[in-house]
């Protein structure tokens, strides 16, 4: 089981919610995960018809067996605006982390950690309420700009915004498109980089997160 040590209210107006996010992102930790890993877990939030369902895949580390899986369900309870997805698809994976029976070492997002332009994301937002370790890897760029890493598994090349370097584009898989991987919280980048390769198994997306995706997809969106 998983709680948040600190709370806010998730209802702000954009305003005030950005200033929260510029708030905690100073709470943001560098600091390498805790070792030996023996379990990650994937977290995914799906959204339709005006519901939010996130789901929770607690994996074995290094050999990716799933331990458990939890899913948790909320009417969405925040309008679109980018930059503040996190007040959208929280609440949701708070409640779901609440139910696990396993304390994962690390939770993997497919969304965005410290590569946002209040260095807020999902991952870190979560990481900072949680104080547990955390990790980015979203499937798209959010901001930054870079360059193309290589053709081969495992090549990589530094995500900068103004000057700084809030992630890392990664090629998971040989030929095919990259993840963007952040920093959430209580994690160094060269960590979380090596610990989405290990969490590969032939697929662009690490394993906790690929089975994330599939729980959280409503009846609507299965295939």
């Amino acid at each position: 089981m998983l709680a948040p040590i600190y709370t806010h209210p998730w209802d702000l107006a954009p305003r005030d919610a950005i200033a929260l996010q510029s708030e905690l992102a100073g709470k943001v930790r560098l600091a390498p995960p805790p070792a030996p890993l023996t379990s990650v877990a994937g977290v995914d939030v799906s959204l339709c018809r005006g519901i939010a369902r996130a789901a929770v895949v607690v994996m074995a580390f290094p050999e990716m067996r799933e331990l458990e899986r939890v899913c948790a369900e909320a009417a969405i309870g925040y309008p679109y605006v980018p930059g503040l997805l996190s007040f959208r698809e929280a609440p949701p994976i708070l409640e779901a982390l609440g139910l696990l029976s396993h304390t994962p070492d690390v939770l993997i997002f497919d969304g965005q950690g410290y590569a946002h332009p209040r260095r807020l994301g999902l991952a870190s937002h979560i990481g900072v309420l949680l104080d547990h370790p955390t990790v980015g890897c979203a499937k798209s760029r959010l901001c930054g700009a870079h360059q193309e890493p290589g053709r081969e598994r495992g090549a990589c090349e530094p995500l900068r915004d103004g000057g700084e370097v809030i992630g890392a584009v990664l090629r998971t898989r040989t030929g095919v498109r990259p993840v963007f991987v952040s920093v959430g919280h209580r994690m160094t980048l060269e960590a979380a980089i090596a610990l989405v390769l290990a969490c590969g198994k032939g697929y662009r997306l690490p394993e906790p997160t690929r089975w994330a995706h599939r729980a959280a997809a409503q009846p609507e969106k299965r295939p």
